[in-house]
């Protein structure tokens, strides 16, 4: 077997450290480690990489800390739309829900769509009508609103009545959350997953579910996730600009991150990614505050963090 390797990250709208509680970012640090665990069973065991990421995504996804399935962001209309992607590097199978209402996780969606239909990406209640009739679990769309996100909601509708709605911070405004694996036998995987942004237009669609976008994977070169605002990396094709650096410029995969989150913040947006290579490096580099993240290599090590300080957790 090969190297193993899972890397992940929540978002790169991580707040400052004085607007949560010490138990909060504890708490926080806690399902990153989760999620990596969750990832890493899989990958120990022999499973897939496909396997571990939506493993984590889904760790992720129900934890009210990050802006993806439960606790995401709210609509201008205050309601949930979420948009979740998976890629296979192996194939380059992919498949992908957007604004979708009512699937508890639509990570898991995304695999359906990938799995059991001929699509790449379904959206809003036709996505939701797919996943009920995939068995996946129907919630009302109120399961997914905090009291955290309706002040938040409140807040940017205040800033654009003031004319102020560019000093909001990015973690006013949005979050994501992805994962990417190497598995033993050599494949990559790459999902994502978002609430999108607060008071965002119904029916707005990022990068998130854009295959090649906010999420790309191919074997023998790297699996990528990314955050950020989600209308550059569609126009900068940002996750698969990873891979071409890579397989057509031969960078590596700190250099060819590197290179595109540089280009991304010439666009003055907040932005970051989880990558691994074919040989099991991950990289999460980010040019914000902070992005939550984490990450095992092949010695096992759990590593978490929100800002500039990384955590090493029990073994996994």
């Amino acid at each position: 077997m090969g190297p193993l390797a899972i890397g992940i990250h929540g978002g790169c709208g991580t707040l400052a450290r004085d607007l949560l509680t010490e138990a909060e970012w504890a708490e926080t640090n806690r399902h990153l480690g989760d999620s990596l665990r969750a990832a890493w069973k899989i990958l120990t065991a022999g499973g897939s990489a496909l396997d571990a990421v939506e493993a984590a995504v889904v760790v992720m996804e129900n934890s009210p800390h990050f802006n993806a399935g439960y606790g995401a962001a709210l609509t201008e209309t205050s309601e949930h739309e979420h948009d979740a992607s998976i890629m296979d590097g192996a194939t380059l199978a992919a498949g992908a829900v957007c604004a979708t209402r009512r699937i508890r996780n639509p990570i898991r969606a995304a695999r359906a769509v990938m799995e059991k239909s001929d699509c790449v990406l379904l959206t809003s209640s036709a996505a939701d009508d797919f996943a009920a009739r995939a068995g996946l679990e129907i919630v009302e769309n109120s399961y997914f609103t905090l009291e955290r996100r309706v002040k938040a909601l409140a807040s940017l509708k205040a800033r654009k009545a003031r004319g102020t709605i560019a000093l909001a911070s990015e973690a006013e405004k949005h979050g994501t959350v992805g994962a990417v694996a190497l598995d033993g036998r050599g494949n990559l995987a790459a999902a994502t997953s978002t609430g999108g942004f607060n008071n965002k237009p119904v029916g707005r669609v990022g990068d998130s579910p854009i295959i090649g976008a906010g999420t790309y994977a191919r074997n023998g070169v790297c699996a990528v996730s990314g955050t950020g605002q989600g209308e550059i990396f569609i126009r900068r094709v940002a996750a698969y600009d990873v891979a071409a650096r890579m397989l057509y410029a031969g960078r590596s995969l700190e250099e060819a991150t590197g290179d595109v989150i540089d280009i991304l913040g010439k666009h003055m947006i907040g932005a970051g990614m989880v990558a691994v290579d074919a040989a099991g490096r991950v990289v999460v580099p980010f040019n914000t505050l902070g992005m939550a993240r984490g990450w095992i290599a092949d010695d096992g090590v759990v590593h978490v963090a929100t800002h500039d300080d990384v955590h090493r957790l029990s073994a996994a």
